[in-house]
């Protein structure tokens, strides 16, 4: 039987995650405000209107509209995400930021397109795997289309370059293509191509090359390469066991690079300690567990896919910013997701959200 209400587990970890993510961005910015406080008050205008006030509205829109009605036109939206991340390219609409051409400029809003792309790659990949059903195991309808999917994703988004959601895609494209069923000789290929892929772009692209030698060697460049990961992991160790305490980062305020960015985990590791950063970890593994338990549940297999899409995007880009900030893998520049400054990032997160709440709403009771 459907349900007519949304899952109650899942939307209350993600107002939780939204509630600890922005006392955690008050926190950070302080720092920010101590440095330039014009910044400042442009950066929390940006975060709270169009990150959280316009994302909690759309998760509401979204989560009233008929999801069948995602599937029924994945086509047009994915088209419509790849328009969008091709305007990067256009004169006085692109613009680059930090040596990439990875956001749109219209009028006094700007945002960075590939965070639509990956909706739209997930619904599109979902439906047309829910199409053709079976036949996914076969090479016609199941590896050959996905390798063109993932093919035009790396030639969008690594012309740009954007390497980091390259791969985050690219990782909830398997997790899905797993889900619906493909052989293991299929993911096998998968794998290998994707071993050499990432072998090309540590050839041709200098700076991934630098930050996987600076991961080895991350003393090598203390004050240089190396600075931001060797400040994460001073501000992490300093927060012992409970931490500092809220808004008592030192770290934040003259030491550490983006403190409300892709280096939040690092002020919150500071103020909240061990204690703290497994609990924020914790999160996310609840949030990951509910959204999957969700999708176990729907019988619908565009409904399935979808989450487990969205559910893989999300809690990939977030660990691997976690990860990065503790040493584990060299830093990447993703924002910790629900927290880390990015009004684009969090209203589509949000909007991700809803699509979610959405289709559990039609889950098994």
């Amino acid at each position: 039987m459907r349900g007519k209400r949304v899952d109650k587990p899942f939307l209350i970890s993600v107002i939780i995650l939204v509630l600890v993510g922005f006392f955690i961005f008050t926190s950070a910015s302080l720092g920010l405000l101590a440095r330039s406080g014009a910044t400042f008050s442009s950066v929390a205008f940006n975060q709270l209107f169009f990150g959280l006030f316009l994302g909690t509205i759309c998760c509401f829109i979204v989560t009233k509209i008929d999801y069948i009605l995602f599937r029924k036109y994945a086509f047009p939206i994915f088209i419509f995400s790849i328009f969008s991340c091709l305007l990067v390219f256009v004169p006085h609409v692109g613009f680059a930021s930090g040596g990439a051409k990875r956001w749109i400029s219209l009028g006094p809003v700007s945002f960075q397109p590939a965070e639509f792309y990956k909706i739209g790659f997930v619904v599109y990949l979902a439906a047309w795997i829910a199409s053709v059903k079976q036949k996914i195991v076969s090479y016609k309808y199941g590896l050959l289309p996905f390798a063109i999917l993932v093919a035009i994703t790396a030639a969008v988004l690594l012309s740009q370059p954007d390497t980091d959601t390259f791969f985050i895609i690219f990782f909830a494209g398997i997790a899905m293509y797993l889900v619906a069923g493909c052989r293991w000789r299929d993911l096998a290929i998968l794998a290998v191509i994707g071993i050499m892929g990432f072998g090309v772009v540590y050839a041709v692209r200098p700076y991934i090359r630098a930050r996987v030698y600076t991961f080895i060697h991350p003393t090598h460049n203390a004050l240089g390469s190396g600075y931001q990961s060797q400040q994460s992991q001073i501000a992490i160790g300093s927060g012992q066991i409970f931490g500092r305490g809220f808004g008592q980062s030192v770290q934040k305020f003259n030491f550490l690079p983006e403190p409300i960015g892709d280096s939040i985990f690092a002020v919150a590791a500071e103020e909240f300690g061990f204690v703290g950063s497994v609990a924020i970890i914790l999160l996310y593994l609840f949030f990951t567990f509910q959204g999957l338990k969700i999708a176990a549940n729907v019988q619908d297999t565009f409904g399935r896919l979808v989450i487990v899409g969205i559910v893989i995007l999300i809690i990939s880009e977030s660990m691997i910013n976690i990860s990065a900030m503790l040493g584990i893998l060299p830093l990447s520049g993703t924002p910790l997701l629900f927290i880390s400054h990015g009004g684009t990032a969090l209203l589509f997160t949000l909007i991700e959200v809803g699509i979610i709440l959405n289709i559990s709403k039609h889950q098994k009771r």
